[in-house]
C-alpha cells in the first residue's frame, strides 16, 4: 500500500508531455480540475475520460502505474461513494432499509463522485509524473511572479511545495523500510481491532518522525552552508520559454474547457 503512492514521483521517459513548459502543465491541471466540477452529465464525464486518456497516451506513462496510485485513496473513495449512495434523496427509490434509502439519483450521484475523484487523482498525478521538482518550482515561481508585487513570497512558497513533493517518495521508502524492520522483529500490523491497529503504528510513526526531522535539519544546514537567501537576485540555468507545442496545448485546453462549459449550459 505504501509503495502505491504515485503523487510526488517522477517517471523518466521522453514524451510530448514531458517536454512541455511546466507552466503549461500547471495550467492544464487547473483546467482539468475546474472541468471536473463543471461535469454533471454522462456526456461531460465521457468527454473528460477521452481528454484524460489522450493526455495519458501522450505522456508515455504506463496506465497501470497511474492506476496504482488509486489504491492509496481507496478508503476515501469508498466513503465518498457510500455517503452519496445511501444519503441522496430522489424520486425513484430502489431499496429502503432503516434510515438508508437507495435511489436512482443516489446511484448516479455516487458514480459521478467516484469518477470525479478517480479522474482528479489521475490527472493530478500526471503533473508530478511528467514534471521534475525543479521544473515545478520554476513553473510556479514564473507563473505566479506577478504576486511579488503584492509582497507574496512566491519563491519561498514554490520552494516549500517543491521540497514537500520531493520528500514524498523518500518518506514512502523510509516508511516501507521501517515497516519491514518492525515486521522482522515480530510486529503485527494487520490483526486486531481498530484501536490495536492504531497502537501498532506507533513503532512506525516515532522513527519516521525522527528521520523526517533529521532530514529537514540536514537540508536546512546544507542550504545555509550554500548561502541560500530566497529568490532575491537569483538566476536560472535554463530560463523558461514557451514553444509552439505549448501554444498548441493552450489552444486544446481552451477548446476542452469551452466544450465542458457548453455542455453544462445546454444539457
Amino acid at each position: 500500500m505504501i509503495r502505491d503512492i504515485t503523487i510526488g514521483q517522477y517517471y523518466q521517459t521522453d514524451s510530448v508531455l514531458h517536454r512541455l513548459d511546466p507552466r503549461t502543465k500547471l495550467m492544464g491541471t487547473l483546467v482539468f480540475i475546474v472541468s471536473m466540477f463543471l461535469a454533471d452529465t454522462w456526456i461531460g464525464y465521457a468527454l473528460s475520460a477521452v481528454y484524460l486518456a489522450a493526455v495519458i497516451r501522450l505522456s508515455h506513462v504506463p496506465v497501470s502505474f497511474i492506476v496504482r496510485g488509486l489504491k492509496a485513496v481507496m478508503i476515501l473513495l469508498l466513503i465518498s461513494v457510500s455517503f452519496n449512495l445511501f444519503l441522496t434523496n430522489g424520486e425513484h427509490e430502489i431499496v429502503s432499509f432503516w434510515i438508508f434509502h437507495i435511489t436512482w439519483e443516489g446511484i448516479q450521484q455516487a458514480l459521478f463522485m467516484a469518477l470525479r475523484l478517480i479522474f482528479l487523482i489521475m490527472g493530478s498525478s500526471l503533473m508530478t509524473l511528467t514534471t521534475t521538482p525543479n521544473q515545478l518550482t520554476d513553473g510556479l515561481e514564473t507563473g505566479l511572479g506577478w504576486m511579488k508585487k503584492i509582497h507574496v513570497p512566491i519563491h519561498e512558497i514554490s520552494m516549500m511545495m517543491s521540497i514537500a513533493l520531493r520528500f514524498i517518495p523518500i518518506l514512502v521508502d523510509e516508511t516501507d523500510k521501517i515497516m519491514k524492520a518492525q515486521m522482522a522483529r515480530g510486529a503485527d500490523f494487520e490483526s486486531g481491532n481498530l484501536i490495536e491497529r492504531a497502537k501498532s503504528l506507533v513503532p512506525i510513526l516515532v522513527p519516521l518522525f525522527i528521520s523526517s526531522f533529521r532530514r529537514a535539519t540536514d537540508l536546512a544546514m546544507a542550504m545555509e552552508a550554500r548561502c541560500y537567501h530566497g529568490g532575491e537576485n537569483r538566476t536560472r540555468m535554463k530560463p523558461l520559454r514557451y514553444e509552439s507545442r505549448d501554444r498548441l496545448a493552450y489552444l486544446v485546453m481552451a477548446i476542452y474547457l469551452a466544450a465542458m462549459i457548453a455542455l453544462r449550459s445546454v444539457l
